[in-house]
C-alpha cells in the first residue's frame, strides 16, 4: 500500500552530466522511476542538468528544472513546488549526496519533505566507511582490516602496521573516483592526498588488499516489510583491484559452487536487512578461490551502474520496482517482480574505454574508474557472448584486429600486460596462450579463474582450426559460429573477405536463431547454439532504427536520446518500431521504448541477419551517430532501403574531396587547403596559405590527432608523428581562420529547410565544438551573418538532397566573412539541447520527412525559426581527473565526456548556472595562477586587470610574469617548478593556462594543468572561457533565477527567410 496517503507530488533529482563513473543508466533509471511514480498518480518534479536526456523531455514528468544540482537550487525548487517527498536513489552519488547536504542542512524538514525509499540514516550506515564497517562488524559479516583516515598522519600509521599494497576507498564518491591501490609511500601519500579532497566528508577507508580474490556482485531488491530477492548475479572476470566497471563481468556467476553463491545470498540478505534497504542495492563481495571465506567490499544503497547491467540482463525493471517500493508498494503487489529471474543464457558486459581518444593516457586498470560506457552481449554460452561484445565496441578493434595487434608484442610486453591489468589484457591471454602459456601459468599470473582462461584457450583452438584446414564446410562454420567468430574474423584466417563467409553461410542455411530473454517480450538475442529460436512476427510495416552502441567520446548519449525519439515517433505513426543496440545503460534498449529490441552488435553481419529476419520498410542511420553512418553504405550495397538522406548523398558530405567540389561549384567559401606526404608537400601549401594552420591526418573523424600549428618546426614534428601512424594516407592541412565558431541542425526534406536556431561558441576557433561553450540565441551575430548561414544551409542542403537531419559548422571572422567547416548529414550531438531550448521535436519532424511527409505538410517553411526569448548556454563536462597523462588543453580533438545547459533570462544568468552544473566554481576571492603563450599574453593582460580589480591575488610563472608586472605591478612570481607544489597544497585556488605546446607530458605547462586536475582545482585553458567565465561570476553570484523548462516562450514560427 502507498507510504501515504499525504504523498501526491514527489521530486526527482536526476544524476547530471555523462561522466567516468556515472553515465547513461541514470537516465534510464530516472526515466523509468518517473513512469513508475504517474502511474501511481503522482505529480512529478524532475530535476536535472543534463539537456541531452529522455529525463529532461516534457512529457517526462510534471514539471522539468534544468538546472544545477546544488543545495542553493534544489532548496530554490523545493520553495517552488512543495513536494511531499524527494526521490534521490535513481540518481547516482550526485543526487544523493545532494539530498544528504538537504537533509543535513534542514531543508527536508523545513518543508515537510519525505525522503522517500531508502532513508537517510541506511544512506549514511553505507557509505560512511566507519559506520559501514561498524555495522558490519555487529552482524558478523566480515570486512577487510582497515583503518577509516581523515588524515594523511592517520593513513601513514595504518601503513606501518600492515604494509604495502593497500587500497584508498574515498567515501561518499563515485566511480572510486580519487581512489587506488598503493605500492609504495610515494604512490600512498599522492592517492591518499587525492582521495582526501575527492571525499565531501574528506574521509577514506585504507584496506589492506585482497588483491586476486574474486569480485561477485548480487543486485537485491527489498521491499517495505523485508522480502529480499536476488535480481542477478555478477562475477568480474578480472579479480579484486580492478574496478568493477572496469573489469569484463559475467552474469550469471560461471565459477561459483551452489553452496557458495547460497552463502553470499544469505550475507546480502543479512546486509540489506541490517542497513534497512528499501528498493535497489548492489552488494559487492570479494571470495577467497581456495579458501571460500569471503568479505564484504562495499554496498551502494541505490540503483547504480551495475543495476542498469542487471536489469537489462534479466529483463527485470529495477528502478520501476524500486520506485514503487519508495512509495510504500510491495514487491507482492507489483506484477511480476516477487519472482525472481533465471537466466538460461549468458550475459557478457565489456567496457568500453577511452584510450583511442587519449593515447597517452596510463592504460593501466585499479580501484579509479576510467571506462566512459559499455557493451552487453547475450549468447548461449561465455564464449558467443564474450566476442559479440568485443564486435560492439566499435573502436575498429574486434577481436581479430586485436589479436594481429597483439600478435606483434614480445613477450616482455604480454607478460607486463598480464602482471599489470590494462585494457587489452583479454588480448594478452590470448596470445599468451597461442605462444605456449599454460593455463595455470596464466591463472598463477593474473588470478583469473581458469574457468575463463580455458574458455579463451577454446576460441583459439577453434580459430586454429579453422585456418589450419585453410576452407571451410558447413560442419566447421557451424562449430566457429557457435564460439562466437564473426564472418569477418572467419574470412580473415583463411583469406577470405567476411562477405563471402556471409554468403556460404546463407547458402548452407547456417543462420542465427532469435530468442526472447523471458519467452514474454519482443526482447531478443542471436545464438547458433540453438538453431531453432522464436520466428518473427508479421503484420504492421517496420522499420529498424540503428542505435549508436556505447557512450564514448564523440558520441555519447545524445545519440540514445535521437533514437529514442525516432523510435517513439514511428509508434506514433503505427509503424512497427524495431531499434539494434548493444549498450545496456540507455533509454533505448529499456523493455518498452521500441516494439521490437534486438541486443546485438551495430555490425554489418548482425545487422544484416536482422534485416533479413524482420524484412522491414527500412532501417534509419541518422540517429546513431557516425556508428550507424558508417553501414549506410554496406547496407544499401546489400540491397537495404536506407531510409531519408541516400549513401550516395551521405558520402558526398563525408568525402573530402567529393565535398569540397561541391562547396566551390555553389560558390561557398570554406578554408583554404591541401593535402601532403611530404615535408616539401607541407611546406609548399603553407607557403601560400600561411600560418597558423590546423593539420590532420586524412583518414580519422570527430577531431582526433588534429592539431593548429604556428611554425614550420611545429609544421614537421606533427608530420613526422603523423608519417609513423601511417605512411599511406594524406595528412590536410587548412588555414586557420581565427574567428567566432558557429554552427546550426537543420531539418531538409528535399526542398525546404527548416533551421532551428544557429548556436555562437565563445571560444576561439580551434577548439572542438563538442568542447565549446555554446550559446543559443546567438549573443554577437549581425543579421547579416544570420542570413548568410541560412543561404549557405539551405544551398548545401538542397544541393546534398537531404531527407531528414544534418548539421553545418561554421567560422565567422572578424569582417564578418562566414566560411563552412564542415557538414555532417546525419543528427548532431547538439540536437537534444537545440531540441530543448527551441521546444522544435527535431528527430521527430526528421523521423516523418523519412517516412515520406514534407515541412510544409506539417506546418513549416524554410527558413530559422524564432528565436526564444530566454538565453540557453551548452558547457561541456570533462572526466580529466579519472585520466592521468592526459592533458586538459583543449584544441581540434574532442575530449569532453558530457555536457549540461543552463537557462536564464540573461546571458549571465545561463552561463553562471551552465558553469556550476559544470562543475566550474570558480573560487569568489583568493589566489590565481597566469601562465600564459605568447601569442596570447596581450589579451592577458585585460583579463589581469580585471581580476585585480574583483580583488584576487595574482601569481604569474616566468615569462608571463616578466611581461605582466612591469604594466601592473601587484602580481607574484611562482616558478613554473614550484607551481605544483602550491597547487597541491591548496595556496593556488584556480589557474589560468594557455599553453605554447599542448600534448606534449614532458613539459612544465602540462604538469602545472595536471596537478591541478588530481586536485580538483579549477583550470582554464582557453582566455575566452576565463573572460566569459569571470564576467558571469562578477555579475551574478547569487542573483539567478529559477524556472521550469516548461514555463519558457517558445516558438516555433519562422522568423528569418531563404534571401534571393
Amino acid at each position: 500500500m502507498p507510504i501515504s496517503e499525504y504523498i501526491k507530488k514527489v521530486l526527482v533529482i536526476g544524476s547530471g552530466p555523462i561522466i567516468i563513473g556515472q553515465a547513461a543508466e541514470f537516465d534510464y533509471s530516472g526515466t523509468q522511476a518517473c513512469k513508475a511514480l504517474r502511474e501511481e498518480g503522482i505529480e512529478v518534479i524532475l530535476v536535472n542538468s543534463n539537456p541531452a536526456t529522455i529525463m529532461t523531455d516534457l512529457d517526462v514528468a510534471d514539471n522539468i528544472y534544468i538546472e544545477p544540482l546544488t543545495m542553493e537550487s534544489l532548496t530554490k525548487i523545493i520553495d517552488i513546488e512543495r513536494p511531499h517527498g524527494i526521490l534521490a536513489t535513481l540518481g547516482g552519488q550526485t543526487a544523493l549526496n545532494v539530498a544528504t547536504d538537504l537533509y543535513k542542512d534542514g531543508v527536508l524538514t523545513q518543508y515537510n519533505v519525505h525522503f522517500l525509499g531508502t532513508s537517510i540514516g541506511s544512506i549514511q550506515l553505507a557509505e560512511d566507511r566507519k559506520l559501514f564497517k561498524s555495522t558490519m562488524k555487529k552482524i558478523g559479516q566480515r570486512v577487510a582490516n582497515s583503518k577509516i583516515a581523515t588524515t594523511l598522519e592517520e593513513g601513514t600509521d595504518f601503513i606501518a602496521q600492515v604494509g604495502f599494497p593497500v587500497i584508498i576507498r574515498p567515501a561518499y564518491t563515485l566511480g572510486g573516483t580519487g581512489g587506488g591501490t598503493a605500492h609504495n609511500m610515494n604512490e600512498f601519500i599522492h592517492i591518499c592526498t587525492r582521495g582526501l579532497k575527492s571525499s565531501p566528508i574528506h574521509q577514506v577507508l585504507i584496506e589492506e588488499s585482497v588483491a586476486g580474490w574474486k569480485e561477485i556482485e548480487l543486485e537485491i531488491v527489498r521491499d517495505n516489510e523485508g522480502n529480499s530477492l536476488v535480481v542477478c548475479s555478477m562475477e568480474n572476470l578480472d579479480p579484486v583491484g580492478v574496478h568493477t566497471g572496469d573489469s569484463i563481468v559475467v552474469a550469471p556467476t560461471q565459477t561459483l559452487s551452489p553452496s557458495q553463491l547460497s552463502t553470499l545470498r544469505k550475507g546480502a540478505f543479512s546486509i540489506v536487512e541490517a542497513l534497512d534497504i528499501k528498493g535497489g542495492c548492489n552488494v559487492q563481495f570479494a571470495l577467497n578461490p581456495d579458501t571460500g571465506e569471503y568479505i564484504v567490499i562495499e554496498v551502494n544503497p541505490r540503483v547504480s551502474r551495475s543495476s542498469a547491467l542487471a536489469s537489462k540482463a534479466t529483463g527485470y525493471p529495477i528502478a520501476r520496482v524500486a520506485s514503487k517500493i519508495a512509495l510504500g508498494v510491495n514487491l507482492d503487489e507489483i506484477e511480476g517482480a516477487s519472482i525472481e529471474p533465471t537466466l538460461d543464457y549468458v550475459i557478457v558486459k565489456v567496457p568500453r574505454w577511452p584510450f583511442d581518444k587519449f593515447t597517452t593516457a596510463d592504460r593501466r586498470l585499479g580501484t579509479q574508474m576510467k571506462a566512459t560506457g559499455e557493451v552487453m552481449a547475450i549468447g548461449a554460452t561465455f564464449e558467443e557472448a564474450l566476442l559479440k561484445a568485443i564486435d560492439s565496441l566499435d573502436i575498429k578493434l574486434n577481436f581479430h584486429i586485436g589479436m594481429n595487434e597483439i600478435g606483434k608484442w614480445d613477450n616482455s610486453f604480454i607478460l607486463d600486460s598480464l602482471r599489470r591489468p590494462d585494457d587489452e589484457r583479454i588480448f594478452a591471454i590470448s596470445e599468451a596462450l597461442n605462444r605456449g602459456y599454460t593455463v595455470e601459468n596464466i591463472h598463477n599470473i593474473t588470478k583469473i579463474d581458469k574457468f575463463f582462461i580455458e574458455k579463451l584457450k577454446y576460441i583459439n583452438i577453434v580459430a586454429d582450426k579453422v585456418k589450419s584446414k585453410g576452407t571451410l564446410t558447413p560442419s566447421l562454420l557451424l562449430e566457429a559460429k557457435k564460439c562466437g567468430l564473426s564472418d569477418t574474423y572467419i574470412g580473415k584466417l583463411i583469406g577470405r573477405d567476411g562477405k563471402d563467409i556471409a554468403s556460404f553461410r546463407r547458402e548452407n542455411n547456417i543462420l542465427p536463431s532469435y530468442k526472447s530473454i523471458d519467452n514474454k517480450r519482443a526482447y531478443y538475442y542471436s545464438t547458433y547454439e540453438d538453431r531453432y529460436g522464436s520466428k518473427s512476427s508479421n503484420g504492421s510495416k517496420k522499420v529498424i532504427v540503428l542505435g549508436s552502441g556505447p557512450i564514448r567520446i564523440g558520441q555519447g548519449i545524445e545519440f540514445d536520446y535521437c533514437s529514442v525519439h525516432s523510435v517513439k515517433a514511428l509508434r506514433e505513426k503505427n509503424m512497427e518500431a524495431i531499434i539494434i543496440n548493444s549498450n545496456p545503460e540507455t533509454v533505448s534498449t529499456d523493455f518498452d521504448t521500441a516494439d521490437t529490441l534486438y541486443f546485438e552488435p551495430l555490425t554489418l553481419e548482425c545487422v544484416l541477419d536482422v534485416v533479413d529476419r524482420e524484412n522491414p520498410l527500412g532501417v534509419i542511420v541518422q540517429f546513431g551517430g557516425q556508428t550507424a553512418i558508417n553501414l549506410a553504405t554496406p547496407l544499401k550495397n546489400a540491397g537495404v532501403n536506407i531510409l531519408g538522406t541516400t549513401e550516395s548523398d551521405i558520402n558526398r558530405a563525408e568525402d573530402r574531396e567529393l565535398f569540397l567540389n561541391l562547396l566551390n561549384s555553389l560558390n561557398i567559401p570554406t578554408p583554404e587547403g591541401g593535402c601532403a606526404k611530404t615535408h616539401e608537400e607541407a611546406l609548399n601549401i603553407v607557403k601560400s596559405i600561411g600560418y597558423p594552420v590546423i593539420v590532420r591526418p586524412s583518414y580519422v573523424l570527430g577531431g582526433r590527432a588534429m592539431e593548429i600549428v604556428y611554425s614550420d618546426s611545429e609544421l614537421i614534428a606533427y608530420l613526422d608523428k603523423a608519417i609513423k601512424i601511417s605512411d599511406e594516407h594524406n595528412v590536410l592541412i587548412d588555414r586557420y581562420i581565427m574567428g567566432k565558431e558557429v554552427e546550426i541542425d537543420g531539418i531538409c526534406d528535399g526542398q525546404d529547410v527548416v533551421i532551428p536556431g544557429i548556436m555562437e561558441h565563445i571560444e576561439k576557433s580551434g577548439i572542438h565544438s563538442g568542447d565549446s561553450i555554446g550559446l543559443y540565441p546567438p549573443q554577437t551575430l549581425s543579421d547579416k551573418v544570420k542570413h548568410q548561414i541560412l543561404n549557405y544551409s539551405v544551398a548545401i542542403a538542397r544541393n546534398l538532397n537531404i531527407k531528414g537531419l544534418f548539421n553545418i559548422q561554421f567560422v565567422v571572422d572578424e569582417h564578418e566573412n562566414v566560411y563552412v567547416i564542415e557538414v555532417n548529414p546525419r543528427a548532431s550531438r547538439t540536437v537534444p539541447f537545440m531540441s530543448k531550448a527551441t521546444g522544435l521535436p527535431i528527430v521527430s519532424v526528421a523521423t516523418n520527412i523519412m517516412l515520406g511527409q514534407t515541412l510544409k505538410d506539417m506546418g513549416y517553411n524554410t527558413g530559422i525559426l524564432t528565436e526564444s526569448s530566454f538565453i540557453a548556454v551548452k558547457a561541456p563536462v570533462f572526466s580529466f581527473a579519472k585520466l592521468s597523462r592526459v592533458d586538459p588543453f583543449l584544441g581540434p580533438e574532442m575530449k569532453s565526456t558530457g555536457e549540461v545547459m543552463g537557462i536564464g533570462n540573461t546571458l549571465d544568468e545561463a552561463l553562471y548556472k551552465a558553469l556550476i552544473s559544470a562543475n566550474i566554481i570558480l573560487p569568489q576571492s583568493g589566489n590565481i595562477l597566469l601562465s600564459i603563450t605568447d601569442r596570447e599574453k596581450s589579451e592577458a593582460l585585460k583579463l589581469a586587470k580585471e581580476l585585480i580589480d574583483m580583488g584576487y591575488n595574482l601569481y604569474a610563472t616566468e615569462g608571463t610574469y616578466s611581461y605582466l608586472s612591469p604594466k601592473l605591478g601587484a602580481i607574484h612570481l611562482l616558478t613554473k617548478k614550484e607551481a605544483p607544489i602550491c597547487i597541491r597544497d591548496e595556496t593556488i585556488h584556480m589557474v589560468i593556462n594557455m599553453p605554447t605546446n599542448g600534448q606534449d607530458p614532458s613539459t612544465d605547462g602540462f604538469l602545472i594543468r595536471r596537478t591541478a586536475m588530481e586536485f580538483d582545482i579549477p583550470c582554464i585553458t582557453c582566455l575566452s572561457t576565463a573572460i566569459w567565465a569571470l564576467r558571469a561570476i562578477k555579475t551574478i553570484r547569487d542573483k539567478n533565477n529559477i524556472h521550469p523548462l516548461n514555463n519558457h516562450n517558445r516558438s516555433n514560427t519562422n522568423v528569418f527567410h531563404l534571401k534571393s
